[in-house]
């Protein structure tokens, strides 16, 4: 059986990105192997140069991005692919950019699949969210973004496959950013500042690339309206109802740098809270969907030490789904949900799945010319 050529254009290489490429590097004997499935990147970008290798990036890429790497458009992506004839084509966003994400519908009229951690295109407005699959449907295409929640972890799959089932959710529950878990989770058991803390989080990676997009809540609720969309509420964004981490003197409209200097303002206010709480309590930063009161809630909440919530360790998530058929024995998963390995590895399991999804496609078709 000859190997299966997807042409990958990747968009951002930051921490998730560049762990991508490592990894389908890493991995790609065995994809060919095991898989007859060769990923290439013919095109790799970052928000404003763009490097072109038509027969894929080898192992010093990061070199050859620095010396070759020229300013583009999408138009340029769009023409390149064309003129050179690459078919099998995934468009790969791991940015958290709003920009790129106007580019999907172009991207997908010209016979490109999605994949994406970018949660911003299925935050949207309705009206984009309905014409991006519009035009899915239309070109036969597929999107792709289970890291939107959860990182690696198959939230977004078994929500789906709950509801397309039949089964009524009516509760989705939890913690939901890995970078407020790590957070929460040391400092309800050590005696750090707040701002340490955040700083490590930052340095791990597991913010956002500005953090303040983390403690804005914001983050949890783009994951929560993702989540309620899939099961076909038709939330918007400002529908949600946020508490804020951030203070009045120290939010987003301070600039990064400001923020960062000022970094230690939050220390009194969640220490006092700490203290505040009952006995044997930490703080948890909880998203909550409720089916029955047509709510989103993003706060901040203490948990008793002994509960599910309460013992999670590390950067794990931890989400609870509750339905009509499972009543008060909720469907629970957990594990990490932040960093750019696991990020990384949900992101290439979806470009595996479109990959197969487009081999399946030319055997069928194939298969049907011989009859």
């Amino acid at each position: 059986m000859s190997n299966l050529r997807i042409n990958i254009v990747l968009f951002g290489i930051g921490n998730v990105g560049s762990e991508l490429i490592s990894q389908v590097l890493e991995s790609q004997q065995f994809f060919l192997q095991n898989k007859n499935i060769e990923l290439r990147f013919p095109i790799i970008t970052n928000s404003t140069l763009a490097f072109f290798e038509k027969d894929g990036i080898k192992n010093k890429w990061e070199a050859n991005f620095v010396q070759a790497a020229i300013p583009f458009r999408i138009e340029d992506i769009i023409e390149y692919v064309k003129d050179q004839q690459l078919e099998n084509l995934i468009a790969v966003d791991a940015t958290a950019s709003d920009s790129i994400i106007q580019s999907y519908i172009p991207l997908i009229q010209n016979g490109f699949h999605i994949v994406a951690a970018n949660k911003k295109a299925n935050t949207l407005h309705h009206a984009f969210y309905n014409e991006l699959r519009r035009n899915l449907k239309k070109f036969d295409k597929l999107f792709l973004y289970e890291t939107n929640v959860g990182a690696g972890l198959p939230v977004i799959n078994t929500i789906k496959s709950l509801h397309e089932s039949g089964e009524k959710i009516t509760k989705i529950r939890g913690v939901f950013s890995g970078s407020l878990s790590y957070i929460f989770n040391r400092f309800g058991s050590e005696e750090v500042p707040f701002s340490e803390i955040l700083s490590a989080a930052e340095k791990l990676g597991l913010t956002e690339p500005d953090a303040r997009e983390d403690l804005s809540g914001n983050d949890v609720a783009r994951k929560l309206l993702i989540l309620a969309r899939e099961i076909g509420l038709p939330f918007e964004f400002s529908d949600v109802k946020i508490t804020s981490l951030l203070l009045p003197n120290l939010n987003e409209l301070n600039t990064k740098a400001e923020f960062s200097v000022n970094k230690a303002l939050l220390n009194k206010p969640y220490q006092v809270a700490k203290i505040t709480q009952s006995d044997n309590h930490v703080l948890r930063y909880i998203g909550e969907l409720d089916l029955t009161q047509q709510s989103l809630e993003v706060k901040l909440i203490s948990e008793a030490k002994n509960s599910a919530l309460g013992q999670l360790k590390g950067a794990d998530n931890h989400i609870e789904i509750y339905t009509k058929s499972y009543e008060n024995q909720p469907i629970v998963i957990q594990g990490a949900g932040a960093g750019k390995k696991v990020t990384a590895r949900g992101v290439l399991s979806d470009i595996l799945k479109v990959a197969e999804q487009i081999k399946l496609q030319k055997n069928l078709l194939v298969a049907v010319s011989k009859i």
